[in-house]
């Protein structure tokens, strides 16, 4: 997270200002001739053919070896997984409408493995094209539109996922209604997948196999969907007590994080009382019982858990952060706090929030996120040793907790 004082949204907005650009320089890297930057689900563009020499189950690729930070031109090498799968990689889009809330319309993304066709005019088919039900179903992943977009893109569609980008019909700032709204989309967007698949995706996507990832805001929307639970007494608490810890702040956090303090009746009005029922003190979980991992990158909403709400995270939970974010230690917080057995955290050593702006650094966060769903999804055992403390400990730009 870590936003300028007009929000953090607006950062994510600048990146995808300039996310195009960067891609593109990204592809004037030598050693990685077969890259370039890969169309969005409103593109139609050719896509090109995936490199296949990926690691797999049944032929484990070892970790290379590396004792200095990687090069632009080593990534791929350093980080494989990095580099697209086998898979050709389409999408479809459609609306989903969720009547317990007012009729409340999402729109959805979904990039999936799929067949190579071309149309008419000979060029390859990026949206709608035939799934490639041979490895069929694919463990799904839900994300948010500024991860899915300018991050992942079609690349764990490549690597056997199929990957649904959630689109919100509002947009928030600070910590506003958005905490629970956007994690309930996610969450509504994944029981009507699970349930009515859609048209010409049936037996294609698995979504009793369900992870959640997400930077930035998305960040926060994938650890919301962990187990953790909101504790109103620890937030508004830690609200009263901020503006005596402002200089160890940044001048605009405590009205960001502080916002929902200010109007916490309404706030509870408007979630009602299937989300704040309180017998321990504590708000419901928005999660789902088909979520099996959660990857939370530049996540925020330490004060809004407390201790005691982010003690009941009940899922693997891998945490990525810019040592330098300027709201890391929300991240270190979250982490140290965390009930899931199962957690790790990768800081990239003197990067802060908007890293993601490099293109080397998304590619290695692209390579720790097919690892990490490999592993608890995909059940793909070699990938363990692609996000593990030894793998980490090789880089000097990586710090594991």
């Amino acid at each position: 997270m870590q936003p300028a004082p007009e929000g953090r949204e607006a950062d994510m907005d600048r990146t995808r200002l300039v996310a195009t650009g960067a891609l593109l320089i990204a592809m004037l890297c030598a050693c990685r001739p077969g890259s370039a930057a890969l169309p969005t689900d409103d593109q139609t563009s050719p896509q090109q053919a995936p490199e296949l020499n990926v690691p797999s189950a049944t032929a484990p690729m070892a970790p290379p070896t590396a004792a200095a930070t990687p090069t632009a031109c080593s990534v791929s090498e350093l980080f494989p997984l990095s580099k697209p799968g086998p898979h050709f990689a389409s999408n479809t889009s459609f609306s989903l409408v969720d009547e317990t809330r007012n009729g409340r319309e999402v729109r959805v993304t979904i990039w999936y493995p799929a067949l190579r066709e071309t149309d008419e005019q000979g060029h390859l088919r990026i949206r709608n094209a035939p799934p490639d039900t041979g490895s069929a179903p694919y463990p799904l992943i839900l994300t948010d539109p500024n991860t899915g977009d300018l991050i992942l893109q079609s690349h764990l569609a490549t690597h056997g996922f199929a990957m649904a980008i959630v689109r919100f019909p509002d947009k928030y700032e600070n910590w506003d209604y958005g905490v629970v709204d956007h994690p309930r989309d996610i969450a509504f967007a994944l029981a009507q997948i699970a349930t009515h698949p859609p048209e010409g995706l049936e037996g294609v996507v698995d979504a009793d196999h369900a992870g959640v990832v997400g930077y930035s805001w998305g960040g926060f929307y994938s650890l919301a969907l962990s187990g953790v639970r909101i504790d109103p007494a620890s937030y508004i608490g830690w609200c009263d007590r901020a503006p005596g810890i402002q200089e160890t702040l940044p001048d605009w956090y405590i009205e960001y994080a502080c916002g929902l303090a200010q109007n916490w009746h309404e706030f509870e009005a408007h979630v009602g009382e299937v989300v704040s029922a309180q017998d321990d003190g504590l708000w419901e979980p928005i999660t789902d019982d088909r979520i099996r991992a959660v990857m939370p990158m530049a996540p925020d909403g330490a004060w809004l858990y407390g201790e005691r709400g982010l003690a009941t995270a009940n899922r693997p939970v891998f945490i990525i952060e810019g040592a330098n974010d300027e709201q890391a230690f929300e991240a270190e917080y979250i982490f140290r706090h965390l009930g899931a057995p199962d957690r790790s955290m990768v800081s990239f050593v003197g990067k802060g929030h908007m890293m993601v702006m490099e293109p080397d650094i998304a590619a290695r966060i692209r390579h720790f996120v097919t690892a990490f769903f490999g592993y608890h999804l995909q059940e793909t055992q070699a990938y363990r040793d692609y996000f593990s403390q030894e793998f980490v400990s090789q880089f000097d730009d990586l710090s594991w907790h």
